[in-house]
């Protein structure tokens, strides 16, 4: 108890220091171009129209489509301090709902100079209100994925399952590298592989007593790494979205492949790791409770209490669990297609360009209703769930999607905070100017603002979204050093938005594994940042080699020799499996 309110003590603190700090900087200059925002009168284009339904000029902006920023904190570095904040305080307090909140409400005081009325304004419809819009679509699809794991469980298929990986999956090391593949495997979407893994490979990591965290992690460090270096998948579709010029998005997305070591190297440490049988850092606490406890959280509220089956159908069968997922699988991917157009619209029969057009929060929930009503036919035609039952499923499954939903809601509106005081911006020109410094080292230090950026705002599209152009403006489009560039640009973007506590993928994470959001934040972040400083000399490297599979084969012996070194060094600390 003593602890826990020196953990508030000390987050009260930070918070004062902060707002202090801030209502004491000076305020900005309006009229800095970097600092001007869209019009809301006219929407950025410079005209607006008259009663007479003619376009005029927009008198707020005189035709230019940009105002200055109403926020005297915009594009500066203040910009970054609400998720900064709301990051460290959920570490400390390990709560992520106030912890997210506070970051909301300091990002609605920035951008509102400390007015209420305005404050209250940002925080409720530009941040809460546009957050659930902007994001009701995964919502929808969070809860058909409760409600078909709630089915699932009530068929006896998850108990099945289970019986039939203690027969075939024999070691804690199998379940682990079952789980690496299924998520590499799954390679369309980063919010379907978490959820669709995590349902999948529960029942067998907690038959091998392997903890909710280290199956988070799995999930996690194979959902948007794996994304990233998969031309057909969401992630490529968006990252060929930002390219500009006559450059062909998906042609240089391939060849950025081999320079993304972020992606490479996580699969290499996932590998090395399961093989050498051994954790460390706060991950290793929870390793050694559910090894020798039996206790799979370690701390936090259980988060899938709601989902547990007292009673489930004697009936059920290994294909209960299996049919279901590869129907949504199916029906998922033809979703996602459709939705991109690839019958009947823009790119009727062009494959490629219909996933390079496709939007997943209409997709996913798309597919995910179809296979949900599929399975509950399928369930009642096999005899092992009634009607009734199923239905009794809906709510259950929904609850058990309450904390997932909660913290995305909370996460973009912290998003979109940091979108209003021009975060983004402000990291943009940082890297523009760290341009006329040492040429070749500039693959790494790409990577590095990457990182932070995607880390700080939670969102990995967004990050590439902003280096890219500027990527692009800095090399020539036919030199290596561009190529690297891209890749460095990808792989920090990736590392930020897997590690960072409001990143919708990580949310994922947790939702899938059905483990303490918190847990998942804190236990992974070691290992994150053990493959993130060997990914960093790699670019440093890389900027003068300029060889990809000699620069790939360098980091991944860093990679093993850092966790022989770990293992060597961390000793009894280290639980071994």
């Amino acid at each position: 108890m003593k602890t826990r309110s020196l953990r508030w003590l000390l987050a009260v603190l930070v918070i004062l220091a902060v707002t202090a700090t801030a209502l004491a900087a000076s305020p900005q200059t309006q009229t800095d171009p970097a600092k001007l925002v869209d019009c809301a009168d006219c929407g950025g284009v410079g005209v607006v129209l008259n009663d007479s339904l003619e376009a005029v000029t927009c008198d707020a902006c005189g035709g230019s489509g940009l105002v200055p920023s109403s926020s005297n904190m915009y594009a500066t570095f203040w910009g970054l301090v609400p998720p900064v904040v709301a990051i460290v305080l959920a570490l400390i307090t390990k709560e992520v709902y106030s912890s997210l909140f506070v970051g909301i409400v300091l990002g609605g005081l920035f951008y509102a100079n400390f007015n209420f009325i305005g404050t209250m304004d940002a925080i409720v419809n530009d941040g809460l209100i546009t957050a659930v819009a902007d994001t009701a679509g995964i919502f929808i699809f969070l809860v058909v994925l409760g409600i078909m794991v709630a089915l699932v469980n009530k068929a006896g298929g998850s108990a099945a399952f289970g019986r039939w990986a203690q027969v075939h999956i024999k070691s804690r090391t199998g379940a682990m590298m079952a789980t690496f593949v299924l998520g590499v495997l799954i390679f369309i979407d980063d919010y379907f592989n978490c959820l669709t893994v995590g349902s999948v490979m529960r029942p067998i990591t907690d038959t091998h007593k392997i903890s909710r965290a280290k199956l988070a992690y799995l999930i996690d460090a194979t959902a948007a790494p794996v994304c990233m270096i998969a031309p057909i998948s969401s992630w490529a579709a968006a990252v060929a979205g930002v390219v500009e010029g006559d450059t062909n998005g998906i042609s240089l997305f391939v060849r950025a492949i081999p320079w993304n070591f972020y992606s490479m190297l996580t699969f290499v440490f996932i590998i090395a790791i399961i093989l050498m049988k051994f954790d460390y850092g706060s991950m290793a606490k929870h390793e050694r409770n559910a090894i020798e406890k039996g206790d799979l959280y370690t701390t936090g509220d259980r988060v899938d209490k709601e989902m547990d089956v007292e009673d489930y159908s004697p009936k059920g069968r290994v294909i209960d669990l299996v049919l279901p997922v590869l129907t949504l699988i199916v029906t998922c991917f033809i979703a996602l297609v459709y939705v991109g157009g690839f019958w009947g619209g823009d790119y009727a029969g062009d494959f490629i360009g219909a996933f390079g057009n496709t939007d997943a929060y209409v997709a996913l929930p798309w597919g995910s209703l179809i296979a949900l009503v599929l399975t509950i036919i399928y369930f009642m035609a096999r005899g092992v769930v009634s009607f009734k039952e199923s239905m009794a499923c809906v709510p259950k499954g929904f609850i058990a999607m309450v904390p997932a939903i909660l913290i995305l809601t909370f996460a973009t509106a912290l998003k979109n905070m940091t979108g209003l005081l021009g975060a983004a911006g402000f990291v943009g020109g940082l890297m523009e100017g760290a341009s006329a410094g040492l040429f070749n080292m500039l693959p790494a230090i790409i990577f590095l603002v990457a990182c932070v950026l995607a880390f700080s705002t939670g969102t990995s599209w967004g990050t590439f979204g902003i280096l890219i152009p500027i990527v692009t403006a800095i090399f020539s489009t036919d030199s290596t050093l561009f190529i690297i560039g891209i890749g460095a640009c990808l792989a920090g973007a990736v590392l930020g938005d897997h590690c960072s506590p409001i990143s919708d993928t990580t949310i994922m994470a947790s939702a899938g594994a059905m483990s303490n959001h918190v847990n998942h934040v804190s236990t992974q972040l070691p290992y994150v940042i053990t493959v993130g400083v060997i990914c960093f000399v790699n670019y440093v490297l890389a900027g003068f080699i300029q060889n990809a599979i000699v620069c790939l084969l360098i980091g991944a012996v860093l990679t093993v020799g850092t966790l022989f070194v770990i293992k060597a060094l961390t000793g009894k600390k280290a639980v071994r499996q």
